[in-house]
């Protein structure tokens, strides 16, 4: 099988679709996606035609006189995408896991059922509802979540499960934002364990949301932070209705506006691939915006190190500005996280532990000791979540 500009290849079935500055084209037996400017597009209609490589690099000079022309190294390109079905009349072997239908799920949930929650109407409820958490905040700054709202019970051992149950429980309405918004598509998704950093998440698939047009993909990107909104809006009204009852409904109440507040700061530390990241790239058309942005910081931390003198940018044509404002809004989000550490995380472990570590001199007999080895197991847990997201994570690499 040998590859040359008398070649003629077929394509394995394609759907081509124009995007914000480029074209998506869908695998259609495999469901992936690669994004691809109209000159490959055009090389792809040409070959769908039964034209040969060679006549293909001849007409595409022609047009794109200022463009470089390489039909093999495409066609190889093509190859290593699994796109070329036949080379020659010889059939090429995909070696591909094809996917199934278990990968992708949530079918059963009627499409009209996600448009109840994700239609004109709704967006406007939404945004109404932002703008109110925004101002019971400024109006009432003790409705600010504090690091100690964590703490309800008086043993750690009773506070880790019941932060747990209730984190589980607003992560899960958060991701069946995002289902319930891919539904209202009609498109599938699945529910996966995945991690940001140090943070185990669970992860909606929206591979499938490039099958949108771009305005429409931002929608689904931004569809759990709409359903976090309603719960901030519901706990911060209760708080306000309800302020001399039940304290322990309270204090439940306060765990909820902090996790809540919490995973929606989260969601702008967009050097991190967030819902809000997502929108960005969507936004902008940059569809690499991170690994961009990364190259870019080091090489700019590398000339002031080494002092180098500046070459050219690894960055598409006209991207270089979006690729400089991610990269502020990038040392943005770390501040922000770091903001989360200093003010929440670190506060909470060292208030955890300073109540449990007095707990160890106890005896085997007293509540104070099993509450120091629980509260122990209960990070060994956690530390093993994310050891298992990330071996998941560099063994699909």
């Amino acid at each position: 099988m040998n590859l040359s500009l008398n070649s003629h290849l077929l394509l394995v079935p394609v759907e081509i679709r124009k995007d914000k500055k480029n074209y998506i084209v869908e695998d259609k037996t495999t469901g992936e996606f690669y994004e691809m400017p109209k000159i490959c597009i055009d090389a792809i209609n040409l070959i769908n035609r039964g034209v040969h490589l060679g006549v293909i690099e001849k007409q595409l000079k022609e047009k794109y006189p200022n463009e470089e022309v390489d039909l093999l190294n495409f066609a190889e390109l093509l190859i290593e995408m699994y796109l070329i079905a036949e080379l020659d009349g010889e059939k090429i072997e995909r070696n591909l896991v094809q996917v199934s239908k278990e990968r992708l799920g949530f079918v059963t949930i009627p499409s009209k059922i996600g448009k109840l929650f994700f239609n004109k109407i709704a967006y406007y409820v939404y945004s109404a509802l932002f703008v109110l958490n925004l101002s019971l905040f400024i109006s009432k700054p003790s409705l600010f979540p504090n690091y100690k709202d964590l703490f309800v019970f008086e043993y750690i051992t009773f506070n880790i499960p019941a932060w747990l149950i209730i984190t589980f429980i607003l992560v899960l309405i958060h991701e069946f934002g995002h289902v319930l918004a891919m539904r209202a598509y009609n498109l599938p998704t699945k529910l996966e364990v995945g991690h940001r950093l140090f943070l185990v998440v669970l992860e909606t698939d929206m591979e499938s949301a490039w099958k949108l047009p771009s305005r429409e993909r931002n929608i689904l990107y931004l569809a759990g932070v709409c359903f976090d909104t309603v719960i901030l809006s519901i706990s911060l009204v209760s708080q306000l209705a309800f302020s001399n009852g039940s304290v322990f409904i309270q204090s439940i109440m306060n765990i909820i506006i902090l996790d809540t507040f919490i995973r929606m700061v989260y969601q702008l530390c967009i050097y991190m691939k967030t819902d809000f990241y997502y929108v960005l790239e969507n936004i902008t058309g940059c569809y690499n915006l991170m690994e961009n942005a990364q190259h870019l910081i080091k090489k700019k931390l590398s000339m002031l190190y080494l002092k180098k003198e500046e070459g050219e940018d690894e960055v598409f044509a006209g991207e270089k500005k979006t690729v400089i404002l991610y990269s502020i809004f990038y040392f943005i989000g770390v501040v922000l996280m770091v903001a989360l550490y200093i003010f929440f995380y670190i506060p909470q472990l060292l208030y955890a532990w300073k109540k449990v570590i007095p707990g160890f001199s106890y005896g085997i007999n007293s509540y104070a000791f099993w509450d120091a080895i629980v509260f122990s197991l209960q990070i060994l847990v956690g530390v093993a979540l994310l050891l298992y997201s990330w071996r998941k994570k560099y063994l699909q690499r």
